[in-house]
């Protein structure tokens, strides 16, 4: 039996999906592909990036929820050392989960991914002493478009894993960052 090189499994809100690659380990380590355009495109996911980006953050660091109003982007999302807690929430009005968010850990043991396609604000909670965390966008990033919404508003309610960690530690930006209700969003 053939297993597929890529595994590609719906969220709770299915626009979002976890993808997990096939991985060959031995002695020596592993092997994975993290992107292979033919699999992807046969997955019906995007295979043109314009940007990679790679950020390292330590345990209690929550990044985001970030977006971009005018030139939204659909990211690829993936941890390189260490584990983190990733989320998504849909921030398109005119969207059935309008407001409603999906998390799933990533690791560096798990190899999972997520696709987070445009028109989802994004962040994740760093779980472990140090994480890398690694992300193709499909488009540039662009200062003017760039969005912040606020980590901890009721009205999204995200269960962010904080045991042991307390408040997180947040950008300016993002402890400045208005609730649902208060944000410029997609229609």
């Amino acid at each position: 039996m053939n297993t597929p090189p890529l595994a590609v499994e719906p969220l709770a809100i299915p626009e979002v999906k976890r993808l997990t690659p096939r991985v060959f380990g031995d002695a020596r380590g592993f092997f994975l592909e993290s992107f292979n355009a033919a699999v992807f495109a046969q997955a019906g996911l995007p295979t043109e990036w314009q940007q990679d980006n790679h950020s390292r953050s330590a345990r209690g660091v929550l990044r985001g929820l970030h977006y971009q109003l005018h030139q939204p982007q659909g990211k690829l999302v993936r941890v390189t050392r260490g584990r983190v807690f990733d989320v998504a929430v849909d921030i398109r009005r005119s969207s059935p989960s309008f407001g409603r968010w999906v998390g799933a850990e990533l690791s560096d043991t798990n190899q999972a991914m997520l696709w987070i396609p445009p028109g989802f604000a994004h962040g994740f909670l760093v779980l472990s002493d140090v994480a890398d965390f690694c992300y193709k966008c499909t488009t540039l990033w662009d200062q003017p478009s760039d969005r912040s919404l606020r980590w901890d508003d009721p009205d999204i309610g995200i269960d962010w894993p904080l045991e042991g960690i307390g408040r997180p530690q947040l950008a300016a930006k993002d402890a400045a960052a208005p609730g649902l209700a208060g944000a410029e969003l997609f229609e």
